[in-house]
């Protein structure tokens, strides 16, 4: 986790909207990132669909490869990003959780 908190990082990331939608994105601060998308100031997309959740976070050495990464991501299949994220929760299950949104 203290990667994903590097200033000098970028995060890529899938949400689960309140509709069960995936929302894919990236940022520098993602706990930021995530209370803006839950208050009604992040992406369109979000906006009619909190709360959000954060189900897949992935950290990347520069801004370029989170663009490309997020790219490939948008590109799959609901079924194959799920199954992604199935597998990262099965990694990262011995961690504690963190809400974002308490993290302000």
């Amino acid at each position: 986790m203290e990667r994903m908190n590097n200033k000098n990082n970028w995060t890529v990331y899938i949400l689960r909207c309140a509709d069960q939608t995936l929302y894919t994105g990236i940022a520098k601060d993602l706990f930021r990132r995530i209370a803006q998308h839950n208050n009604g100031t992040g992406a369109k997309y979000t906006r009619g669909r909190t709360p959000v959740k954060l189900v897949f976070a992935e950290t990347m050495a520069c801004h370029g490869d989170a663009l490309r990464r997020e790219y490939a991501i948008k590109k799959m299949s609901t079924t194959d990003k799920n199954r992604m994220i199935d597998q990262s929760c099965r990694t990262v299950d011995k961690r504690p959780r963190i809400d974002p949104v308490e993290q302000e």
